[in-house]
Formats: C-alpha cells, sequence, structure tokens
C-alpha cells in the first residue's frame, strides 16, 4: 500500500467509503464489461473492428488536416469531461498521424501570478489555431465552470462573470470562421473508480493521477451539480456540446473523430468510412443525465 500514490488513497476509498452497489460492480465485472446499467452496450467494442474503423478515419484527419493548410481553414476542439473519462486517449488516437505542427494540443497547468492577475479567457484566447491549424484543449476555459467551482477555487463573482462573458467569447471565436467543437466525454461512476484503480497499481499510469483525482472521488455529487449548471448556461447554438458516453473508450474515440469529420468538407471525404456518430452514446446534453 505505501509504494502506491497518495498512500493507497484510490483503494482506501473503494474498500471503505464507496457505495456497495460500486464495489459490487467492479468486483462482479469481468475485463470486457460494461459496468452501468443505463449504457446501451454490455460489453466493449471488439479490438478488431475498432482498429479497422480508427485506422480508415485516421486517413481522413490526415485529409482533413491536409485540407485546413491549403484552405487556412482553423479548428479549436475543446475536450472535458469526468476524470479518467479518456480525454488523453481520444486526443491521442486522433492527433497520433498528424503533422504536430498543424495539430497541437493544449494542455495548460495551473495560472501563474501573471496570468491570474489577466482577464480570465486571455491565456486560452492565445493559444486558439491560427490559418491553417488544429487545437486540441485537454481542458479549457470550462475549469472554472466546473473543477473550480467544486473545489472552491474561485469566487462566486468570479464564475458568474464567467457564465456572463462566456457566450460573448465563444460567439466571437465561431464568428471569426473557427471551427467550434466542444466535446464532454462522460463516464459512469463505477467505470471512473475501475479506471482510477487500474491507474493507481500501474507504475506506467500512477503519474496520471492527482490530488484532485482522490478527492474528487469523494465529490461526486458536487461535480454533478456543477456540471448540469455548466450546460445550462453554456451549450448555445452559436457552440452546441456534444456528450459523449465514454464507458467504452473506443466507442467514444470513434465518435469524437466522426464528429469533426462529419462537420467539415475537404477533398476527397470518404462518405463510406465517416460513419454518422453513434446516436445511443453521443449527442446533446440529454445523454448526460443517462450516465
Amino acid at each position: 500500500m505505501t509504494n502506491l500514490p497518495f498512500d493507497g488513497a484510490i483503494s482506501t476509498f473503494f474498500n471503505d467509503e464507496a457505495p456497495k452497489d460500486l464495489r459490487d460492480a467492479i468486483n462482479n465485472s469481468g475485463k470486457k464489461d460494461i459496468l452501468s446499467d443505463s449504457y446501451p452496450y454490455k460489453t466493449q467494442m471488439k479490438r478488431a473492428e475498432y482498429d479497422s474503423r480508427m485506422e480508415a478515419l485516421q486517413v481522413e484527419l490526415v485529409k482533413l488536416l491536409a485540407h485546413i493548410k491549403d484552405s487556412g481553414e482553423r479548428i479549436a476542439v475543446v475536450f472535458e469531461g469526468r476524470d479518467a473519462a479518456g480525454k488523453g486517449g481520444t486526443i491521442k488516437r486522433l492527433r497520433e498521424n498528424l503533422n504536430p505542427r498543424s495539430a497541437r494540443v493544449v494542455a495548460l497547468s495551473k495560472p501563474s501570478d501573471r496570468e491570474a492577475g489577466q482577464w480570465y479567457f486571455q491565456r486560452y484566447a492565445k493559444h486558439l489555431p491560427t490559418a491553417g491549424e488544429m487545437v486540441l484543449f485537454d481542458r479549457s476555459w470550462y475549469n472554472r465552470g466546473v473543477v473550480e467551482k467544486v473545489f472552491g477555487f474561485c469566487e462566486d463573482e468570479d464564475r458568474e462573470r464567467f457564465f456572463d462573458q462566456l457566450p460573448g467569447f465563444e460567439h466571437q471565436i465561431t464568428s471569426e470562421g473557427i471551427h467550434l467543437f466542444k466535446f464532454w466525454l462522460n463516464v459512469g461512476r463505477s467505470e471512473q473508480l475501475k479506471r482510477f484503480l487500474k491507474r493507481e497499481e500501474d507504475p506506467l499510469k500512477q503519474w496520471k493521477l492527482s490530488w484532485i483525482d482522490v478527492e474528487g472521488l469523494k465529490r461526486w455529487d458536487a461535480y454533478s451539480q456543477a456540471i448540469k449548471e455548466t450546460f445550462e448556461r453554456s451549450h448555445t447554438e452559436a457552440a452546441p456540446w456534444t456528450v459523449i458516453r465514454s464507458d467504452d473508450k473506443k466507442r467514444a474515440r470513434l465518435a469524437a473523430i466522426e464528429c469533426i469529420l462529419q462537420a467539415i468538407d475537404y477533398k476527397d471525404k470518404n462518405l463510406n468510412v465517416i460513419q454518422k456518430p453513434d446516436d445511443k452514446i453521443c449527442g446533446s446534453p440529454a445523454l448526460w443525465d443517462m450516465g
């Protein structure tokens, strides 16, 4: 136990504090089982089908990036979601075959003292894409809507100012012609805890865990309330949210990529490859409540 990050706090939570139904779901599950009763599939997508579809979609992504480089179009993709929802893995598959000079990831750490004194959106605005570029935000300005609220990292008046200014900020992005995608990857509580337990035991993945993750396990309901309010105040016609239920990471990754490819026209687009995202797991914020 002493060799585990945070002195095995996640295992301790699982054994001593987690609701019994969560423990039972995890203890009684097979490796490929989906733990959420409301998820529309009982098992994960088969690897062979996933690999085949992912390879074909990644070819389409290469075509898309070539198109925006030639046309000067710009793409910004926001990835948000509960901890362990699969944001990093989805970003990795989306970007892994793209030129890093034209497709870059933005994952900002805690703001410096200087940044903390700036207009809240300022440090994000400077990372928006230039002509011919795709930018993938691994978390974003929505930190203020959810994480900062749950952990008391901002005052209520700062959060209200954020929501007041948010529609204008995102309208400026889209009115500039930037293609803005906002993905919320949502994972059920049992699956989240199962993923945390695996990270805790894996020396190659322990770095992914943080104090926020450990404490967040105890604040599921507070997260839920902050997420619900954020959707209510930021799901707009100009900048809608797409919720992707990511209890199965494979299906979630495919859906995110398909959403982007479907939305933009480009040369030699293969419509036989780009399926309509699975509406059982991908859609409006109404899907979020089903997690």
